[in-house]
């Protein structure tokens, strides 16, 4: 029997990119220039990446010499997924085993931060870098910050020095995108100038105290493949390696990204990047919208440029809004979408008077939608910023309407998450004393001071772990520091498998887990999914560097218990939404202040980035779409006389060639019994005087 077409299921813009290039007659490659996909709001971005992918190993292209970049590693693993089914059913292959022998060589499939602690490992020698290094996140880069305005004297200052989380932000911007610390500041950080040489020094100070105990951050990655691709024979070494390089999401790569792309195919052979510049909303990650507006300019000839707009996830309606929206953007790649699915419900343009009225329109809805058959799950609220939603969270939880928010706590900021995986680290740099400080610090009796000291004598004898046994100790700790010392020589032995340590790390850490934290009990879902995870990767240093570089979502992500009921909404700022899609969005607060936000009118660039998260957020819609205008929005810390409230203006993107594609109504929501109270002329009663005798 015949093997069936595995390109059937696609259409013809997507058919003309999975075969864009030329098969080398001998079957054992394909040639192709440089070739940009842009692939609107649900027109099978992941599918035409899968089949491509399939396709070029089908004509003789070795998975092992295809560069997959993503920018999650769940992307990579669904798309070496759907490269196996395509490969399955084009080689007639029931078992699989052929297709699976294939696409175990597609080794380089990952996020380009993934990618490049692989390449540093293999060339660091080349940039003087020890391929021992740490990879710290960004809760440690911003601690390692703390640590070193306090050093430098920073906190006592007669003014204000900006915190540890706005100079890792100061810092990443700098160097994502290879701007001046002076332009950075005046562009992003305006009231941090008058600091700009205590910054400069700061973040020295900074770089200059990873590189002594061979860390490296999230940034650090893109900046030595970047050194790597600026170097000439390096790079070309590097290039070698790869015959065809895939892009996913090319509208989120910062000018660092751009250019390793560009280091490692300067003309343009073999490399596809796939993306919507529509959806470009990260500017605040330094992403820079520029990489593929610019792209088919970048190569000479041009790159061949194909565009995807048939949309399988939205009624025609929503598109028609988002079309409208989009239609007044300035510089873009045009697309018109149109859908598969054909007509549906209007989106609703609904007006408010106020806040609370918004949040009982959202709430009523979303119930009517639940008796209608939409579960909960398959509807979502989505908001500018997380403190958008407080009101409606309130009128939820009166209804008893369970949901989950998304932008809370994240994997590896959880306390006690951190806790074990200091312990790895350290066993896997024992020269990375961040982690030691930390690890010391979870003993009985052992204080900050106590802490440091035993660091400085680590750090005195090369960080042998044996010294633990050895130092003066609390004597608290009289027993637990020796039992660490064993955990950590048993877990650096040569000859130790990787898999059961996180066990032997965990099992010294629970006793320490009981005594430090209350209800001990709700944080062992996260340490049972780290050990689960840690099954997944091939060594101690994969796993640590890769949760670093791509954390799973924690239990403690949500904001309330959703699954003590059947079902749950879902709330999200927009930027979270991005690439998930729900039955019925419902968007609130579509003002000026919002879209566009208040901090993005004073730059062109910025207030076009806002009408992209706009159409990010309706495009997030399958079947019906709510934006919402509330009228007022309240006044706090007013004078008695002051006004209680100001008028929102509706969005200036809301044109209206935008609105004739919506139902407008308006709602009123109950009485606020507070303005409906007046001052009473009654005898006063001194509750003070009561409240004092009762005692």
């Amino acid at each position: 029997m015949a093997a069936a077409d595995p390109l059937a299921t696609l259409n013809t813009p997507q058919r003309k990119a999975v075969t864009f290039g030329q098969p080398l007659a001998d079957g054992k490659g394909v040639r192709a220039g440089p070739l940009l996909v842009v692939a609107g709001a649900g027109t099978g971005k992941t599918s035409t990446i899968a089949h491509r992918v399939a396709w070029l190993v089908m004509h003789g292209v070795d998975p092992a010499r295809i560069l997959l970049l993503t920018f999650t590693r769940r992307a990579a693993t669904e798309m070496r997924r759907r490269a196996h089914d395509i490969l399955r059913q084009a080689l007639d292959d029931t078992l699989g085993n052929r297709a699976q022998t294939m696409l175990q060589r597609l080794a380089w499939a990952g996020t380009f931060h993934s990618i490049g602690n692989r390449l540093l490992r293999h060339y660091g020698r080349q940039l003087n870098l020890e391929p021992g290094f740490t990879v710290i996140d960004r809760s440690d880069s911003a601690d390692l910050f703390d640590n070193l305005r306090q050093e430098l004297g920073y906190t006592e200052q007669y003014q204000r020095f900006p915190r540890k989380d706005t100079c890792l932000a100061i810092y990443s911007w700098r160097v994502n995108t290879q701007k001046s610390l002076h332009d950075t500041l005046e562009q992003q950080f305006n009231w941090c100038l008058g600091w700009e040489q205590d910054l400069a020094k700061l973040c020295r100070a900074y770089v200059e105290r990873k590189q002594r105990y061979g860390l490296l951050d999230y940034d650090d990655l893109l900046i030595y493949w970047h050194a790597m691709m600026n170097e000439p024979k390096l790079a070309q070494h590097v290039a070698a390696n790869f015959d065809h390089v895939l892009v996913d999401e090319y509208q989120d790569t910062n000018r660092l990204q751009g250019e390793i792309l560009k280091g490692l195919r300067p003309d343009g052979a073999g490399i596809t990047v796939v993306g919507d510049d529509a959806q470009s909303i990260y500017s605040f990650r330094g992403a820079a919208v520029e990489n593929i507006l610019g792209f088919p300019d970048a190569y000479t000839p041009k790159a061949e440029v194909i565009t995807l707009a048939q949309n399988y996830r939205a009624t025609q309606p929503i598109l028609d809004v988002s079309n409208a929206l989009m239609a007044d953007a300035p510089r873009q790649h045009r697309k018109h979408l149109l859908s598969v699915r054909g007509p549906g419900g209007r989106p609703q343009y609904v007006t408010t008077d106020e806040l609370q009225s918004q949040a009982e329109f959202v709430a009523g809805q979303v119930l009517k939608r639940r008796e209608m058959g939409v579960l909960l799950r398959k509807q979502a609220v989505l908001f500018r910023n997380a403190s958008a939603s407080d009101v409606l969270e309130v009128e939820l939880l009166r209804r008893k309407v369970p949901f989950v928010k998304y932008g809370g706590l994240k994997f590896l900021e959880a306390a006690h998450v951190k806790d074990l995986l200091a312990v790895l680290r350290w066993a896997d740099n024992p020269r990375n004393t961040m982690a030691a400080f930390r690890v010391l610090q979870l003993l009985p009796g052992m204080g900050p001071a106590n802490a440091q000291r035993i660091v400085a004598e680590l750090e005195a004898r090369n960080g042998q772990f044996a010294v633990l046994a050895e130092v003066k100790k609390p004597a608290a700790a009289l027993q637990d520091l020796p039992k660490l010392a064993r955990l950590l020589g048993t877990l650096t032995e040569p000859q130790k498998p990787w898999p059961g340590q996180v066990a032997l790390a965990r099992a010294w850490y629970q006793p320490h887990l009981e005594r430090l934290y209350e209800q001990s009990h709700t944080r062992i879902a996260d340490l049972d999914q780290l050990e689960q995870l840690s099954g997944q990767f091939p060594s101690r240093e994969r796993f640590i560097t890769e949760l670093a570089l791509d954390p799973p979502n924690a239990a403690g992500d949500l904001s309330g218990s959703p699954l003590h009921d059947e079902d749950y909404l879902v709330l999200s700022t927009v930027h979270s939404a991005k690439g998930m899609e729900w039955d019925t969005v419902y968007l609130l607060n579509v003002v000026d202040g919002s879209f566009p936000s208040e901090f993005s009118t004073g730059r062109t660039e910025l207030i076009d980035e806002e009408r992209r998260l706009l159409y990010v957020a309706m495009t997030r819609a399958r079947n019906e779409l709510y934006l919402c205008q509330p009228l007022k929005f309240p006044l706090t810390q007013q004078p008695r006389n002051g006004d209680a409230h100001v008028y929102g203006a509706r969005s200036r993107f809301v044109t209206e060639k935008v609105l004739k594609c919506c139902e407008q109504s308006a709602y009123q929501g109950s009485q606020n019994s507070e303005g409906l109270i007046v001052e009473a002329r009654a005898e006063k009663i001194d509750v003070a005087a009561k409240l004092k005798d009762m005692w």
